[in-house]
């Protein structure tokens, strides 16, 4: 794997292994975490966006072919498994949202009415036909930019460096923590009334809850034996999000 992953510009500085794998994880976690923060207290996400486009083209810029196959740039051995992780996505947002909404209903603590709160330009008042065209772009974009993205980096890229050093269990664990922190930017440390807090409990919760389904994002993919199936897995949590937004918060 050593000659074969990364690509010969890269490989003095490269090499799979843990140390590359936290190098990359800080290399794109530190500016996103500011990133999302700033774009929380300001409303414009444009530069988060490019962000999830670069973790895309990471894996092109960095990595040979064999090392794109590697980390499960391949067609799937079995497509049930695709559709399957669409569906157990979207049910595992669905049981997110029910336990954020009975442990504190439609407030600030509540992970998705926070997030909700950063959807910017929408109109105060929607009929059924706006918030269905609303929705039908928000969930769009939601499927696309972070799942292609950030399976490509945490379950790609990431993942087998630390697979490399630690093992195929072990290296699920860590790119599920290094996940569920960076998403603290996203929720935890939350921007209200015009200043800064950081929320203890639902953020840990939170954190508990983001690192269960990323451990699901790389089982799918183990199943399909492809990154495609943590994709899709990804896509159906951001579906399931957007819908429980539009529907039954804004």
């Amino acid at each position: 794997m050593q000659s074969s992953f990364y690509r010969s510009l890269w490989q003095p500085l490269l090499r799979p292994g843990w140390r590359a794998g936290l190098f990359l994880v800080l290399l794109w976690s530190i500016p996103r975490f500011w990133l999302v923060l700033w774009a929380s207290r300001t409303g414009n996400y444009q530069y988060v966006s490019l962000i999830f486009l670069s973790m895309w083209a990471a894996p092109f810029i960095l990595l040979k072919r064999e090392g794109r196959k590697a980390m499960g740039m391949r067609r799937p051995r079995n497509y049930s498994w695709l559709f399957i992780g669409l569906a157990a996505g979207l049910a595992y947002c669905a049981l997110m949202f029910a336990f954020s909404h009975y442990a504190y209903g439609l407030a600030e603590s509540n992970w998705l009415y926070y997030i909700s709160g950063t959807y910017s330009n929408l109109p105060e008042v929607m009929d059924g036909k706006t918030r269905l065209t609303f929705f039908l772009i928000f969930a769009g974009i939601g499927m696309t930019f972070s799942p292609i993205g950030e399976e490509l980096f945490y379950r790609g890229l990431v993942h087998e460096n630390f697979r490399s050093s630690f093992g195929q269990q072990a290296a699920s664990g860590l790119d599920s923590l290094a996940f569920a922190l960076v998403h603290l930017a996203h929720f935890g440390l939350v921007y209200s009334a015009g200043s800064w807090k950081f929320l203890p409990g639902p953020a840990l919760l939170w954190m508990a809850a983001l690192f269960g389904l990323c451990l699901l994002f790389s089982h799918f993919r183990q199943r399909a034996g492809s990154i495609l199936g943590a994709i899709l897995a990804h896509a159906g949590f951001n579906l399931g999000m957007n819908f429980f937004i539009f529907y039954h918060i804004i």
